[in-house]
């Protein structure tokens, strides 16, 4: 192996990566040896020289480098590729293997020891996410690598996503390798069908980490007497998953609120394709927090109310307007929940840790006069593992609440 960059850090500032937390932020670095190539592997050394990990250089984001191995024999050439691969891979077999699901997360970054590195299957197509320069200059291997060990029609990339931007990076959205993808797949999730929109729809096309708390909320009125009775609030509905297994469990009416005609189109048809009625009236188009301030000045209510928003804030600076987003529509939601009423509530913003997201659910109850009950603490699935020493790979946190 030709020599290898090295990065020092301050003194005292090894410890992170002693504890092998994947990321060096640009403060802890002291000098840089020599100039890395954006993307090039890196040695991380103390600031008396001993050598602490190896990983990928990102000049222009504030995580400079993105660990891969603490091993300082290990070689980082197509074979560790490979392996880490087959590694995740390995971790969703009993998913993939269980007939439930056609579409699920295969790489999730960091926490798979690939970080900058999402990979989503949607039946016999995978999308792939290529979050930072390290990744992004060897995607070209790693498709490859990927469809060699599993085979799919087609390989498309979603690199659009902002985070790409400090990494110096423009947004791309496009085939990668074999064939392109349909306008929607089709992909089938516990005996749901559902249609994705990979080229366009959130994220990779689909809220694939709610999988379970979808679950949760069918069976949870599939064993309630009373459930053709219940009427739910679905807000932020994108295409209608929950709305989908709430119907299925057989809830008397799910009106699903959203800020995007096309999104609730797409979750028209999702109820369609499994054959429930789609009723024009519980499709409401609008700003979700003034929707549900008009629900809440007509004196009307719900028995469950599913909050499941996009992201409020990307960075430690907006974390302060976040925690008013998050209270505020929390707060409409109390408000609107009938006694005895269920409320599932979710953060996907990252720098919103699940202490704080509770403390800010927790304000909006005070403030609305009401009483409740903490009855699980929800988060993504098995196939959005976090690594035990990375933390802020739980993004997805939520509360099932019960309202008095």
């Amino acid at each position: 192996m030709s020599r290898i960059p090295a990065i020092y850090l301050h003194k005292g500032r090894e410890k992170s990566v002693l504890r092998r937390h994947p990321w060096v932020f640009s403060g802890a670095i002291r000098r840089v040896e020599t100039q890395p190539q954006p993307g090039a592997l890196v040695d991380v050394r103390s600031h008396d020289g001993t050598w602490l990990a190896r990983g990928l250089w990102s000049p222009e984001s504030e995580i400079r480098v993105r660990l891969l191995s603490w091993d300082e024999t290990e070689e980082i050439d197509e074979g560790f590729w490979r392996a880490r691969l087959e590694r995740a891979i390995a971790g969703r077999a009993e998913l993939a293997t269980s007939g439930h699901s056609s579409a699920y997360r295969l790489v999730h970054a960091e926490s798979d020891g690939i970080p900058g590195l999402i990979v989503d299957r949607y039946g016999d197509w995978l999308v792939l996410q290529a979050l930072a320069i390290g990744i992004e200059i060897r995607k070209g291997m790693l498709a490859r690598l990927l469809d060699g060990l599993l085979r799919p029609r087609g390989i498309y990339e979603r690199s659009d996503e902002d985070v790409r931007l400090k990494e110096g990076l423009r947004l791309v959205n496009g085939p990668l390798l074999g064939e392109e993808p349909p306008e929607l797949i089709e992909v089938f999730e516990n005996g749901h069908v559902f249609a994705v929109d990979v080229r366009r729809g959130h994220k990779t096309g689909f809220y694939l980490d709610q999988r379970e708390n979808r679950a949760l909320l069918g069976d949870i009125l599939r064993l309630d007497r009373d459930a053709r009775r219940k009427t739910v609030l679905n807000a932020f509905a994108y295409t209608c998953g929950f709305a989908v297994y709430a119907l299925d469990g057989l809830a008397q009416r799910v009106i699903n609120v959203d800020s995007s005609a096309d999104v609730l189109d797409l979750g028209r048809h999702n109820l369609a394709l499994n054959g429930l009625e789609v009723n024009e009236d519980d499709f409401v188009v609008g700003d979700v927090f003034r929707v549900l301030r008009e629900y809440r000045d007509r004196g009307e209510s719900f028995d469950i109310i599913v909050l499941d928003p996009p992201k409020f804030a990307r960075n430690a600076a907006q974390i302060g307007s976040a925690a008013r987003g998050y209270k505020d529509i929390n707060l409409l939601a109390f408000k609107l929940l009938r006694p005895g009423g269920l409320l599932m509530t979710f953060s996907c913003s990252g720098v919103i840790g699940a202490d704080l997201f509770q403390k800010i659910v927790f304000g909006a109850l005070l403030d609305s006069g009401r009483e409740a009950q903490v009855l699980r603490h929800l988060g993504a699935g098995p196939d959005h593992p976090v690594a035990l020493t990375f933390p802020e790979g739980a993004y997805l946190k939520g509360l099932l609440c019960r309202v008095w």
